[in-house]
């Protein structure tokens, strides 16, 4: 069997996709580390008592963080080869260069990029600063759950955006309810479908803020319809989220269970030396795939 490469070692430990066991290798966990460390300090550095007097500690924060974010960017670059999504693609470094994980990284650099050439207007700084927040988003690609979270928006696109469509509709139509019946009584808040939308904006969401609010008799029934509107819109939403997160969760279950199976398979073809724990994580992986299999086609509490 070939040794792996060091490049390959590399991809290993920066991609967990890459690994046949769960959870984060080490590098991940620095990463992460990292990450919270120059997050932090990015917000304690607002508060001017804080920060006074503390610049040279803060800046080297920066140049510390933006290092290991730069060295971690061309890392990445230099593995892509190594993905089997982009292996024998042309240009495949350039085309990953453009995906949002890959701007996300870039991103995660600007910022000491910009303290390293850029001078001290207020305005800068605090784009500077807002940036330097915008490395959470780095969090998103070290974790299993944020993949699933994505594969779940992916494939209820339609039914969201169907979702978005009805209640941009509902907002037309209370708009123009409050509009009727509030527009001669308030016309500063509602003498127009514009204005009322803010008003129909804050009941359809049952914030509340209480600086816009009815006054007609008919303006609260259609407020109250709006409310109720707004409630049913939300439990769509999140009952369509929750059933496509809970796809995405069962289909990775699945595809792991099957890879141990493989892995199982091959090592007792091959009469590998580790061939008894290979059988004994794959027997593990059937186990709980039965185990999910079993939760998914038992009826929701309530139903027959």
């Amino acid at each position: 069997m070939t040794a792996p490469t060091l490049r390959h070692r590399a991809y290993e430990m920066l991609e967990p996709e890459a690994r046949d066991r769960e959870g984060l290798t080490l590098t991940n966990r620095l990463i992460i580390l990292v990450i919270l460390v120059a997050c932090g300090a990015a917000i304690i550095e607002t508060e001017p008592s804080i920060a006074a007097g503390r610049t040279a500690l803060f800046y080297a924060i920066e140049l510390g963080c933006g290092l290991v974010f730069s060295v971690e960017y061309l890392a990445r670059l230099w593995i892509v080869p190594e993905n089997p999504r982009w292996r024998g693609v042309s240009l495949a470094r350039l085309r990953y260069a453009l995906t949002p994980a890959a701007l996300v990284d870039l991103v995660a650099v600007l910022p000491t990029l910009m303290a390293l050439g850029f001078g001290g207007s207020a305005l800068m700084l605090r784009f500077f600063r807002v940036i330097r927040i915008l490395r959470l988003a780095k969090l998103g690609r070290l974790s299993r759950a944020w993949t699933n979270l994505v594969d779940a928006l992916r494939d209820r696109r339609h039914e969201l955006m169907l979702t978005i469509v009805l209640s941009f509709i509902v907002l037309l139509v209370g708009s123009t309810l409050l509009y009727w019946a509030e527009g001669a009584a308030q016309p500063a808040q509602f003498g127009s479908i514009p204005r009322a939308m803010w008003g129909c904006i804050v009941t359809l969401t049952t914030v509340g803020y209480g600086d816009v609010f009815p006054v007609t008799l008919a303006g609260k029934v259609a407020a109250g319809l709006i409310a109720v509107a707004g409630i049913g819109l939300f439990a769509l939403l999140t009952g369509i989220l929750a059933a496509a997160f809970g796809e995405a969760v069962q289909r990775h279950r699945e595809a792991a269970a099957i890879a141990a199976l493989d892995a199982a398979a091959e090592a007792i073809e091959d009469d590998s030396v580790d061939a008894a724990g290979e059988r004994a994580r794959a027997e593990a992986a059937l186990e709980a795939l039965e185990k999910a299999e079993k939760v998914a086609s038992k009826p929701p509490a309530g139903l027959p």
